[in-house]
């Protein structure tokens, strides 16, 4: 079952399936059409009866039929399937998470590399406000953790690095993510209840999409839910395709994300690479006149110095190469970022060359 209009090229974008998710990607969805998937697929509970609190009021948690497995051999036949058809319809280039806790993640990694895929990261999403371990037979469950991997061990997946040291105070971002349980006014209700038992929190799905998307990419989400993956693809300027076999969570999903609103200057969403830039070699500087022949470059300790020849190379009394070459030379290091070691003062101050490379890429674009 279909809402909308198909793409120019037959695939359901912006649209929530409703029915199996390995029948629907195998008919619905052409070999290579999407560039990310976020699968948040059951988890297996094994619960053996209802959850009571210490006051003796039941636990609102999963307990639905679709989590509900005869043995780990038939969810590992389910996963394998699953995963089978994702990988079919993922790019070469593009990239997977799962999400799952200690009852299914283990299982679900080594299917993943039994069928090829490559683990990138496993990431532990630390939750500041974790569901107590009411028995107190058991630590407290605080985490669930999500696996991120490519489709082999050489494809050039997207990361986008810079972005993630942006959200993180321009610190590289680490494995471990703190973030709390979907509540309050972002937590869906129908008739005062949760609408999805295991709805996840927006900003875990804005981490997600923002490492491993541009904008225009196209997210499948296996296991809809509720539609936290095409609220936050359509919010940060991505396109979408949700499957999900309840038609009522299908209709919550569809709602919810028909009522965001799309940021209207896609500029303001875009994560682009570094290597995605045009490419400013050092000599341009030394055309353009933003450095002259004969300046000197020293390090930002003033420790070394090289002078700039009209070839666009560096030379020192010992030594003449690229600022890469004479800033390993001079440090005797293997190699050397010269952008970033190499520095001009102007009015007393030092300022790294790669200053003037940013300033002649923004005026070619």
């Amino acid at each position: 079952m279909l809402r909308g209009m198909k793409s120019a090229n037959g695939i359901p974008v912006n649209q929530v399936l409703v029915g199996d998710c390995v029948s629907l990607m195998d008919s619905s969805l052409p070999m290579g059409s999407v560039d990310m998937v976020f699968a948040d697929p059951p988890y297996n509970l094994q619960l053996g009866g209802g959850l009571l609190r210490p006051n003796n009021t039941e636990v609102d948690g999963v307990d639905d039929a679709w989590d509900q497995f005869e043995s780990f051999r038939s969810y590992d036949d389910f996963t394998r399937l699953w995963l089978t058809a994702a990988r079919r319809v993922l790019k070469p280039e593009g990239s997977l998470w799962v999400i799952g806790s200690y009852h299914n993640i283990f299982r679900v990694g080594t299917i993943l590399q039994d069928l090829g895929f490559w683990i990138l990261n496993d990431i532990v999403w630390r939750k500041t406000n974790p569901m107590p371990n009411f028995r107190g037979r058991r630590f407290t469950n605080a985490h669930e953790t999500l696996i991120w991997c490519s489709t082999s061990k050489d494809a050039r997946y997207r990361f986008n690095y810079e972005a993630m040291k942006g959200l993180n105070e321009d610190v590289q971002m680490r494995s471990d993510w703190l973030f709390p349980l979907c509540t309050g006014p972002e937590r869906v209700k129908v008739d005062g209840r949760k609408a999805h038992p295991t709805q996840k929190p927006e900003a875990l799905l804005h981490r997600i999409i923002l490492a491993s998307t541009d904008t225009n990419a196209l997210v499948l989400d296996p296991f809809f839910g509720s539609g936290t993956t095409g609220a936050v693809a359509r919010r940060l300027g991505r396109r979408y395709i949700g499957i999900e076999r309840d038609p009522e969570y299908a209709e919550i999903a569809r709602n919810r994300i028909a009522a965001v609103t799309p940021i209207a200057d896609e500029r303001l969403v875009e994560t682009p690479q570094k290597r995605d830039e045009p490419r400013i070699p050092f000599g341009w500087l030394v055309e353009r006149g933003v450095l002259a022949v004969g300046d000197v470059l020293v390090d930002q300790r003033r420790r070394y110095a090289a002078r700039v020849r009209a070839d666009g190379t560096l030379a020192t009394a010992e030594f003449r190469g690229s600022i890469h070459q004479v800033g390993a030379q001079v440090q005797g290091a293997p190699a050397c970022n010269g952008w970033q070691f190499w520095c001009k003062e102007v009015k007393g101050h030092l300022v790294p060359i790669d200053v003037f490379r940013q300033q002649i890429r923004t005026e070619l674009n």
